[in-house]
């Protein structure tokens, strides 16, 4: 363990993302985007898994040896916390860690839009944030609840896989819980929710029907719903919710939607000019009546004109707020070709 710890402690303090252990290699670490194998002895397949067996308790090894993968929270104390998956390849165990900070960056630090400290406010709806993986999603979440927890008196449950922040009760009573430990799926804790006199519930990730209908109710019937989804923009957000339903279903969900969604927000990260960090890049829709009319009608190809032209209501575009960073000299212009409406 005590390497393990050497370890980890060495990746945060290089400002990495994230850290491999792979059998065969030198630890790896992601340092603003980039990986960047370090010095030292190859770790071997009896370290990766002594330091697997370390960290999981006896229903955890056997949750890894029969499925052959598992996620977890780690922490050393006084230094970070650690989201980490454990899985095999060829046969031997390999961990990856996401490094946590301990202190959770405000809305601001993290760059992105200040509409969302007036959404943090509305007293019930869904809100989303989308984008791949590693773009950065539950720390924007985690930058909302921190700014109700400062602010509003809520009591505020969420459902994380695994956690990661930690949230102390200020303001507000913030109730963390763990899929896989303090309850057993995404469904199911959100189901309990409703009974537990929420305020706030934070959904992890919108996976399958059951959880995205109930996330829907929930925010229909008063409670403030905050959730995330692998999307790649705001209209696809709203198609990949609707394209789950039963086709008979589809209309019905489409008002429903409309009715309680309060915006979606893409993001992705990118490397600065100067490689010392990565900055953010957002897309924003707030549910404006244009919006809800372009959600009831099907028309969600619509959308992204309607961000080109809402700026004054706190709407842009991936493209748009591309150009900023680039006009700011942040990030290089190569990143948005990509995402240009025009390409060549």
């Amino acid at each position: 363990m005590e390497k393990l710890n050497d370890i980890l402690k060495a990746g945060y303090y290089k400002g990495a993302s994230d850290i491999l252990l792979v059998a065969g290699s030198a630890p790896i670490f992601r340092i603003d985007g980039q990986l960047t194998p370090q010095q030292g002895e190859r770790i071997l397949p009896k370290d990766t898994a002594e330091m697997a067996k370390a960290m999981l308790t006896e229903e955890l090894w056997d949750t890894l040896d029969k499925k052959r993968e598992v996620d977890l929270s780690y922490g050393i104390g006084g230094i970070s916390r650690y989201r980490v998956n454990i899985f095999y390849q060829r046969s031997a165990v390999s961990l990856a860690f996401r490094v946590i900070s301990s202190d959770i960056p405000t809305i601001d630090e993290l760059g992105i839009p200040k509409t969302l400290e007036k959404i943090a406010q509305n007293p019930h709806g869904l809100f989303l944030v989308t984008g791949p993986t590693g773009s950065g999603k539950s720390t924007s979440l985690a930058s909302m609840i921190d700014y109700m927890n400062l602010h509003m008196s809520r009591h505020i449950i969420t459902l994380e896989d695994p956690i990661e922040y930690l949230h102390s009760h200020n303001h507000s009573i913030i109730e963390q819980r763990e899929i896989g430990f303090d309850t057993l799926s995404f469904k199911n804790g959100l189901r309990a929710a409703l009974r537990q006199d929420p305020d706030v519930i934070l959904v992890g990730e919108l996976r399958d029907l059951d959880t995205i209908q109930t996330a829907i109710t929930a925010a229909e019937t008063g409670h403030l719903v905050l959730g995330t989804l692998h999307t790649q923009d705001t209209a696809g957000t709203i198609d990949r919710i609707i394209d789950v339903f039963p086709v008979h279903q589809r209309n019905q969900t489409r008002t429903m939607l409309a009715n309680v969604l309060l915006g979606v927000m893409s993001q992705r990260l990118f490397p600065t000019i100067d490689v010392k960090g990565r900055a953010v890049a957002t897309e924003m829709l707030i549910n404006n009546s244009a919006i809800k009319n372009l959600i009831r009608s099907e028309k969600m190809h619509q959308i992204p004109n309607v961000l080109q032209t809402s700026r004054d209501q706190g709407m842009h575009t991936m493209e748009m707020s591309i150009k900023d960073l680039v006009t700011q000299k942040r990030i290089k212009s190569s990143a948005l070709w990509p995402y240009t409406t025009n390409r060549a």
